[in-house]
């Protein structure tokens, strides 16, 4: 079967996008729960927060839902209740992953610019609280979402996918409600994100500024607290840029249109706003995928300990190997 090209491209891109990201995420989990990569408690607890949610991000949409729509079609996962449980469940893992950006951005600025309010706030016990009260409002926002679905087709008393509720698309709260949620994720997120890092940039030039000159002072001598601070900056900054740019195409195209052909729908493979929608889904999950990264490529304890599980992996199978050999050898 001969399909068009933005399908094709999305039939190689998720099963790769998967491939990479599953064991990726669950290897970060792995590191950063061991406690070892020099990060405070409450750092480490965000960015695990953060992997959790990629990962199941990564497992609720793009196995269950966009691999299994163009691989597996007419299972069990296409019946309504499969269907609405599953883009709930989405919305809200969603939802998650990107206020635990803007609460990890958030807990770097009380950290650098409140230091009166740092030994309170940025604690393990504040990052648990935090995650915990994201992770119930999610939730709670997304439950209308549940009730406004319904059944596209019933066949033998088995209702079969989702659409929208005939009451809600002529209900005049509709376009209200679609802005309110294109609001609530991802544009006041991304607002928030970048009005705490202009502030913390403007804190951290003020600072060393005056730094700078009471080092100059004292015979020009190394400031640890300084080399700290920017390693915390790196962290922050490629983990706030990673998630803009990556989300800044579904921003765009959620503002000024709603989201059409969830089931690929052969009218609307030409049409340039549904190839920009799905170009905009395809970054977006991307970012479940890149926060590893980063953590690897600006954190150097990340990187030593990622090497000893590699290392440990390698010596295991090679250890493996050689018993599996003299076994081999001795029958």
């Amino acid at each position: 079967m001969d399909y068009p090209l933005i399908y094709k491209i999305d039939r190689i891109y998720y099963p790769v996008l998967a491939a990479i990201t599953v064991p990726f995420n669950f290897l970060a989990i792995t590191i950063l729960s061991r406690g070892n990569c020099g990060l405070s408690k409450c750092i480490t607890r965000y960015m695990m927060a953060m992997t959790f949610s990629d990962l199941t991000v990564v497992i609720i949409h793009v196995i269950l839902q966009k691999i299994n729509n163009m691989y597996f079609p007419n299972n069990f996962m296409f019946m309504t209740p499969g269907c609405k449980v599953n883009l709930v469940v989405y919305l809200v893992i969603v939802d998650c992953s990107v206020w635990f950006t803007v609460a990890f951005t958030f807990d770097r600025f009380v950290a650098i610019c409140c230091r009166r309010i740092q030994a309170k706030y940025c604690t393990e016990k504040t990052a648990t609280v935090v995650i915990a009260t994201l992770f119930v409002m999610s939730c709670l926002r997304t439950i209308p979402f549940y009730f406004i679905i319904e059944p596209a087709f019933i066949i033998d008393n088995i209702p079969w996918y989702c659409t929208l509720t005939s009451a809600y698309l002529t209900s005049p709260l509709r376009k209200p409600f679609q802005w309110m949620d294109s609001i609530i994720t991802p544009l006041l997120p991304i607002i928030l994100i970048l009005l705490f890092n202009v502030l913390t940039v403007r804190h951290i030039i003020v600072s060393n500024r005056i730094r700078s000159g009471l080092r100059r002072n004292n015979g020009n001598q190394d400031d640890m607290e300084i080399k700290k601070r920017r390693k915390s900056v790196i962290l922050l900054f490629t983990i706030s840029a990673n998630f803009i740019l990556l989300w800044m195409t579904y921003v765009v195209h959620s503002v000024n249109w709603p989201v059409s052909n969830f089931y690929y729908l052969d009218k609307y493979y030409c049409n340039p706003i549904f190839i920009l929608q799905q170009v905009g889904f395809m970054l977006q999950m991307l970012s479940s995928c890149t926060n590893t990264c980063i953590y690897v490529a600006t954190q150097r304890k990340v990187r030593d300990e990622l090497k000893k599980g590699v290392k440990y992996v390698c010596t295991l199978n090679g250890k493996l190997s050689q018993k599996s050999a003299r076994e081999t050898y001795l029958d």
